[in-house]
C-alpha cells in the first residue's frame, strides 16, 4: 500500500505542487478580500501579512513546477536565477508568517517591544549568511538551494509558524471570548492548531540536509515512513487554515453589525431625549408658568401685611426654581449646553473614530463658520450621523463623501456614496423619516437622490442665518 501511495504521488509530482501552491495563494487573495473589512480588533490589523505570507508561499511552490519546466530550454544561469528567486520567495514568505504572530500579539508589554523588529532581524542574518555566504561557498545550485530553504525553515518559518498559532490562541481568549461567540472561538481556536501543524510541517520538515534536524528530520523520513509526501500534508493543514480562518473572520461583520447596533440605540436614546424635553418645554413648563402667573396675580390683590402673601413669595420663589431647574435638565438632556460652530461640527463628525474604522470619508467644506444654536448642532449632528450610518449599513462601499457649500443664499450639506443604490419606489423607514423631520425642524428640507448600482447622496438645504 505504502508502495503505490510513493508511486502515485512521484508520478503526480507536477499536480501536486500545483495544487500546493494553489491553496497557499488562494488563501492570501480570499483573505486580501476579507481584509478590506474594517475592524478594531488586532487579528485585522494583523491580516495582511498572512495575506502576503499566502501570495508568496504560492508562488515559491509553484517554482517546483515553474524551474524544471524552465531548464529544458533556458541557459543555465537563468536556471540559477530562478532557484535563488524561489528560495527568496520561501524566506520572504516566512517573514511575513513571523510578523503576522508578532501582529497578533501587539501591543506587546514595554519589556518586549523589541519582538517586534525580531522577525526582520532573524531575516537579515539568514540573507547575510546561508543566503549570500552560503550562495559563494556552495558550488551546486540544487546543494544550496537544500541548505538556504532548510536554514529559512529553521530560523523563520517553525517559530513564526509557531507564534503564529499561539497569537491566533491568545486572540480568541483575549478578543471573542468576551464577545460571547462560541462557535467563532472554536473556529479561531482549530485555526490556532492548523496554524502549530504548519509551523512544524512547513518549518521542521524541510529537505534533507547533510546538519541537524534536516539529517534525522526530514521530508524524505516522512515520505519513506507515511507513503505520503510532506506536500500533500502542508496542503491539506491549510487548507483547514483557511477554512478555520474564513469562518473565524466573519466576527468583523459580526463587530461592525454589534457598533451599528450601538449607534442606533444612541440614536433612539437622543430622540426619545428631544420628546422628553420638548414635552417639558411645551407641557410642563408652560403651566407652570401659568401657575406662577396666578399666584403673581393672587400676590398683587394681598397687602404686604396679609398673612397669605408671605405664602405668595414663597410660592413664586420655588416655582421660580422650578423652572430654572426644568430648563437646565431640558439642556442635560439635549446634550449641549452651548451654541456651536458648522465647520467645528462638520470636522468634528469627520474625525468621528465610529465612522473613520468603518469608511474613509472625503471632506469637501467650503462655508463660513456659522454659529449654530444648541438645537440645530444636535439636529444637524443627528443627521449626519445617521446619513453616514446607512452608508455603512446599505451602500457596500468603503468611501463617502461629504459636501457643505452656500448655493443662493442657502446651506448644502450633502453625503454622498458610490454604492448600490436603491429604486425610486425603495420604502422610507424609520430612519429616513426622522432625518426628514429634523431637517424640518431645523427649516429645512431633506432630498435623497439614489438610482441603482449609481450610489446615493442625501442633501439638506437650510436657511442661513448669520449670527457670527
Amino acid at each position: 500500500m505504502r508502495e503505490a501511495l510513493q508511486t502515485f504521488f512521484m508520478t503526480n509530482r507536477v499536480i501536486l505542487y500545483s495544487i500546493y501552491g494553489q491553496v497557499f495563494f488562494t488563501m492570501g487573495v480570499i483573505l486580501a478580500v476579507q481584509s478590506l473589512r474594517h475592524s478594531r480588533l488586532r487579528l485585522a490589523q494583523a491580516l495582511p501579512w498572512l495575506v502576503l505570507f499566502g501570495l508568496l508561499h504560492g508562488l515559491h511552490e509553484w517554482g517546483d513546477v515553474f524551474i524544471p519546466i524552465q531548464a529544458t530550454y533556458l541557459p543555465a544561469f537563468l536556471i540559477k536565477l530562478l532557484h535563488i528567486a524561489q528560495v527568496f520567495l520561501l524566506a520572504l514568505s516566512f517573514l511575513c508568517l513571523f510578523q503576522f504572530g508578532v501582529a497578533t500579539l501587539s501591543p506587546l508589554p514595554s519589556p518586549w517591544r523589541w519582538a517586534f523588529w525580531l522577525p526582520a532581524g532573524v531575516f537579515l542574518v539568514w540573507l547575510l549568511g546561508p543566503f549570500y555566504i552560503g550562495l559563494a561557498l556552495i558550488p551546486e545550485i540544487t546543494d544550496w538551494h537544500a541548505a538556504a530553504s532548510a536554514m529559512a525553515r529553521y530560523s523563520l518559518g517553525l517559530p513564526g509558524g509557531l507564534l503564529a498559532a499561539y497569537g491566533l490562541r491568545v486572540h480568541a481568549h483575549r478578543h471573542i471570548a468576551p464577545l460571547d461567540l462560541p462557535d467563532i472561538f472554536r473556529t479561531l481556536r482549530i485555526a490556532g492548531l492548523a496554524m502549530a501543524g504548519y509551523g512544524i510541517a512547513g518549518g521542521l520538515l524541510g529537505p534533507a540536509v547533510p546538519f541537524f534536524p534536516g539529517n534525522l528530520l526530514n521530508e524524505d523520513v516522512v515520505f519513506q515512513a507515511v507513503g505520503v509526501p510532506m506536500p500533500v500534508w502542508r496542503s491539506i493543514l491549510g487548507l483547514i487554515l483557511l477554512i478555520a480562518l474564513l469562518r473565524s473572520i466573519e466576527v468583523f461583520q459580526v463587530e461592525i453589525d454589534r457598533r451599528l447596533e450601538e449607534m442606533e440605540r444612541a440614536n433612539i436614546l437622543a430622540l426619545e431625549r428631544e420628546r422628553i424635553g420638548r414635552d417639558l418645554h411645551d407641557r410642563v413648563l408652560q403651566q407652570i408658568y401659568a401657575a406662577g402667573l396666578l399666584a403673581e396675580v393672587l400676590r398683587e390683590q394681598c397687602t404686604s401685611s396679609a398673612p397669605m402673601s408671605e405664602v405668595l413669595d414663597r410660592i413664586l420663589i420655588s416655582l421660580n426654581r422650578a423652572i430654572e431647574d426644568i430648563r437646565l435638565y431640558i439642556l442635560t438632556l439635549q446634550g449641549i449646553s452651548r451654541p456651536g460652530h458648522l465647520r467645528s461640527l462638520l470636522e468634528e463628525i469627520i474625525r468621528d473614530p465610529r465612522f473613520r474604522s468603518l469608511i474613509d470619508i472625503e471632506a469637501r467644506i467650503e462655508v463660513p463658520d456659522l454659529t449654530l444654536e444648541p438645537e440645530q448642532a444636535a439636529h444637524l449632528a443627528a443627521i449626519l450621523t445617521e446619513a453616514f450610518s446607512n452608508v455603512i449599513r446599505h451602500a457596500r462601499v468603503r468611501r463617502a463623501l461629504l459636501e457643505a457649500r452656500m448655493e443662493d443664499g442657502r446651506l448644502r450639506i450633502g453625503v454622498r456614496d458610490e454604492g448600490v443604490g436603491m429604486r425610486p419606489d425603495h420604502p422610507v423607514g424609520m430612519g429616513l423619516r426622522t432625518m426628514q423631520e429634523r431637517a424640518r425642524l431645523l427649516g429645512g428640507v431633506l432630498r435623497i437622490e439614489s438610482q441603482p448600482g449609481e450610489g446615493t447622496t442625501v442633501w439638506l438645504e437650510l436657511p442661513v442665518e448669520r449670527k457670527g
